[in-house]
């Protein structure tokens, strides 16, 4: 096409504008299969299911449709609402789990594929400045209306999401805690429907919480993207079950095919390099439905050693750490708990900086079969200042502890997951 040099007013810049937009709507089926079909070319998570590709395609169109228009009639971008389709796809997406980058994504690269398809078209316009200027309209108006848009779909997809997890959350969390509770037997393939997860392979549940609730409100969010990150490290079989407990913490399992001794450990590996990581309690991998109980069990009698030796967060604890289900009894009779452990150590169970020091060096040296050397070398100090601190240790407590020994180490435990929770008032 030749254009006439003389038009380059801005009427003649929105003349042309408006008749680029025309002749692309003209093959507006065309177009959009084409952008279509290219995005899920570029992002897996859109391929697969087919009521999602309608939805995609009829997105799509609609998108196209609507901006073409807003060119051609030159609608402010600000007066354009986003497409019925794009937004109940959102929504379709965020149901489905796709990740909302996916959905972003998808805009800035169809924004891409329509520019491609305006410069082809405004090519043969003539003069470079008409050309250009119209180049400069469409790309201005085409990146606003992403802008804009792709903002709406993502507050859309955001709702939904929270909506669909309250809900689904929910109904599996109600049979979750009936498969927890009860004592009745159950089906155990029956269960495994109901709540979307293998109930006859082997569990490792955990419990996740924040102290807090934060201004944003968002920890089950945070928590429900943490255990899927989890999962994928340590290699669970499938995608982890999930419960909200509250509105700050949640229960969870990742599952194996088989047994997976050293899923606890990566998990904590994981766990303790990632920042702005949950408190965690994790419990041991345990098979069927009565390990899946079971596991559960060990993770919150872990947290609650955690909550009453008020653990600096993030906490992270586990009950095969040496040690823990012990002083997980105690927390049912922490009265009886104080009271045992004062009369057991004396004056060294003073809640003490001083007392502390030698409670840990008298508990690693017993640990190491009272050998001053080995107690050394794990603790990092002199020889001499082991043995020093031992004996000053069983100074403290008033007695040799020859003939007591094991409620000695005993209480040496309890004060090291309970704290203060199990001492007592520092003395002089």
């Amino acid at each position: 096409m030749t254009i006439n040099p003389g038009l380059d007013d801005s009427a003649d810049v929105r003349g042309y504008v408006a008749r680029t937009a025309e002749r692309i709507h003209e093959r507006l089926a065309e177009v959009s299969s084409l952008i279509r079909l290219s995005l899920e070319q570029d992002i897996p998570e859109l391929r697969g299911d087919a009521r999602i590709v309608e939805l995609h395609r009829a997105s799509v169109e609609g998108n196209v449709d609507t901006l073409l228009r807003a060119l051609r009639y030159d609608i402010a971008v600000e007066r354009v609402e986003a497409p019925t389709a794009a937004l109940e796809f959102a929504r379709r997406l965020a149901q489905h789990g796709v990740p909302v980058n996916a959905l972003v994504r998808a805009y800035r690269l169809g924004q891409r594929r329509m520019n491609e398809l305006v410069f082809r078209e405004v090519r043969a316009i003539d003069p470079a400045p008409i050309r250009f200027a119209v180049l400069e309209a469409i790309t201005a108006t085409l990146f606003e209306y992403i802008d804009s848009i792709s903002q709406q779909v993502v507050t859309v997809y955001e709702e939904e999401r929270e909506r669909w997890l309250e809900n689904q959350n929910s109904l599996r969390g109600l049979r979750v805690r009936e498969l927890l509770t009860t004592t009745e037997h159950i089906d155990t393939d029956e269960a495994s429907t109901s709540v979307q997860y293998p109930l006859r392979w082997h569990h490792l549940a955990m419990v996740m919480w924040y102290p807090e609730r934060s201004v944003a409100g968002d920890e089950l969010s945070r928590l429900q993207r943490f255990l899927r990150e989890v999962g994928h490290a340590a290699n669970a079989s499938v995608t982890p079950l999930f419960v909200a407990a509250d509105q700050t913490s949640g229960w969870a399992w990742l599952s194996y095919k088989s047994a997976t001794p050293g899923a606890v450990a990566t998990v904590r590996q994981f766990a303790g390099g990632r920042p702005n990581s949950p408190n965690l309690a994790i419990g041991t991998v345990l098979p069927g439905v009565e390990g899946f109980r079971r596991s559960h069990r060990k993770a919150e009698a872990a947290r609650g050693v955690a909550i009453a030796g008020g653990h600096r967060a993030p906490t992270m604890i586990s009950a095969t750490d040496p040690g823990l289900p012990a002083a997980a009894l105690l927390c049912g009779h922490m009265d009886a708990a104080r009271e045992w452990v004062t009369d057991v150590l004396g004056n060294l169970a003073a809640d003490s900086e001083n007392d502390a020091r030698l409670r840990e060096t008298l508990r690693v040296f017993l640990r190491c079969g009272s050998s001053y050397k080995l107690a050394a070398e794990e603790l990092g100090l002199h020889f001499n200042t082991v043995k020093y601190r031992v004996g000053r240790a069983v100074s403290r407590r008033g007695r040799p502890i020859t003939e007591d020994r094991l409620d000695v180490e005993m209480a040496l435990l309890a004060t090291q997951w309970l704290g203060a929770a199990v001492l007592k008032s520092s003395t002089v």
